[in-house]
């Protein structure tokens, strides 16, 4: 009965969500009337009777307000920082330098889907700054699209690639990254170098290669004519910084990762601390620049709206998945999928499957990464320890297959808006983007298990 509740319950969670429902709130409800369901069948408790309030109502909120207090203090703040710091940099130009300033060296490549290829690699390298999917395909589709559609590429083709950048989450300072490495209990930066970097190796060349194959088969087959124009880009100089600003992205990452236990670890940085700093010293680029103290200090704004953004859309978000989830185990229903799967013999390969699978069709049906993979998230250990496996081995493919599966959807963020960016239908472009990342899928599975389990 219970999985017949979880079933109908998680139905509706996915119509809603599909019909642009607010997922917050719909996880939230989802999440108390399960847990209220769970509690009036005899299937189990909110809080252990130690930490109960004395009320079963009580109880669901006093559950929602200690999951945001943890949250917002530890990871909340990480995620809030590095939000701040991705808007202040595309609020003073240094994003769009830093693109500008890598396209360069593409232009010496003669052929025009191997420029493609290297633009997609270029943009997977550039999203170790750049977190944000749409916001890099935006900076993309502004400097890469027009060389790419002048060197004779179809506007589709283009992109298409542009829209499947950053198709791996795997910056060490992008949010699902950090979820990824908390509920592993790995810092964030050994989880990037240990964990995801060894994949992403894997999948960065398949992909190249399939998008190289894939987009020209497509043209080929549409009759569209490979012919070269001139480079008209859609960014003036004028309108960008100095060539140096596009040092500044970059500079939280080297930060991070110099002051690790990869070289120097002696001395302690962190995410927040290293966001900080990059804003400061943003705000000397600045003032160096424009010898105007009161919008430098004014400028800083940006950064702040950046912490608030976050915290109302991605923690509130991890919440809310957390509150579903304690739902779902509240209910009983993933005590009983882990003991099916026992039973049928699937093991713990067989479960990492089906997480993977069902974080990937969320995916796809939501047009979301984030959506489903935090929600699922914080069911990992519970699922991982009966499975008898590390829970960074489930987890690791279910984060990658979200943030690939995502770019399969004509619904999803980047996709619209690289299409109308493009002048193209969303659904044209997925049918370009479902073989490459489709191959991403194979690929991560096949390297998770290769490397790690």
């Amino acid at each position: 009965m219970n999985i017949v509740i979880s079933l109908i319950i998680t139905f509706w969670v996915g119509f809603l969500i599909v019909k642009k429902y607010k997922p917050q709130p719909v996880l939230f409800i989802a999440g108390l009337v399960l847990m209220f369901t769970a509690v009036l069948m005899g299937f189990g408790a909110i809080l252990p009777a130690k930490q109960s309030t004395g009320s079963v109502i009580f109880d669901a909120y006093e559950f929602i307000k200690q999951t945001m207090s943890s949250r917002a203090a530890g990871l909340g703040l990480n995620i809030m920082a590095v939000g701040g710091f991705a808007r202040y940099m595309d609020h003073i130009g240094a994003s769009k330098a830093l693109v500008k300033l890598t396209i360069k060296p593409l232009l010496a490549l003669r052929s025009p889907y191997l420029v493609l290829s290297g633009g997609w690699v270029l943009g997977m390298l550039l999203g170790l700054c750049i977190n944000s999917a749409s916001g890099l395909a935006m900076l993309l589709m502004v400097t890469m699209f027009p060389i790419l559609v002048s060197l004779g590429v179809s506007r589709l083709s283009a992109t298409a690639a542009i829209a499947t950048t950053l198709c791996l989450d795997w910056s060490p300072s992008d949010t699902g990254t950090i979820l990824s490495a908390t509920t592993a209990g790995i810092d964030p930066v050994l989880y990037w170098t240990n964990y995801q970097v060894p994949i992403a190796a894997v999948v960065i060349p398949v992909v190249a290669v399939l998008h190289y194959v894939v987009q020209k088969w497509f043209d080929k087959r549409d009759n569209h004519v490979v012919q070269t124009s001139e480079i008209v880009t859609a960014e003036t100089d004028e309108k960008l910084p100095p060539m140096i600003y596009a040092i500044l992205p970059a500079l939280p990452l080297a930060l991070i990762l110099i002051f690790s236990s990869l070289w120097i670890d002696w001395i302690k940085m962190d995410i927040i601390k290293a966001m900080f700093i990059g804003v400061s010293v943003g705000m000397i680029f600045e003032y160096v620049r424009l010898r105007d103290g009161k919008k430098v200090l004014g400028d800083i704004q940006s950064f702040f709206d950046g912490l608030g953004l976050q915290m109302a859309n991605v923690i509130t978000l991890i919440v809310a998945g957390e509150t579903f989830a304690k739902g779902l185990v509240t209910i009983g229903t993933i005590d009983a999928i882990i003991a099916s799967a026992q039973n049928s013999g699937f093991g713990a390969v067989g479960m990492i499957l089906v997480m993977i699978g069902i974080i990937a069709v969320s995916s796809v049906v939501m047009g979301s990464g984030n959506a489903p993979f935090f929600a699922f998230a914080a069911l990992t250990p519970t699922v991982a320890a009966k499975m008898s496996v590390a829970p960074v081995v489930m987890l690791l493919p279910m984060h990658f297959a979200a943030s690939a599966a995502r770019a399969i959807s004509p619904i999803t963020a980047v996709i619209v808006v690289a299409s109308g960016m493009g002048g193209v239908s969303p659904f044209d472009v997925v049918k370009r983007t479902a073989i490459p990342m489709l191959g991403a899928l194979i690929t991560i599975i096949a390297a998770n298990f290769f490397f790690f389990y």
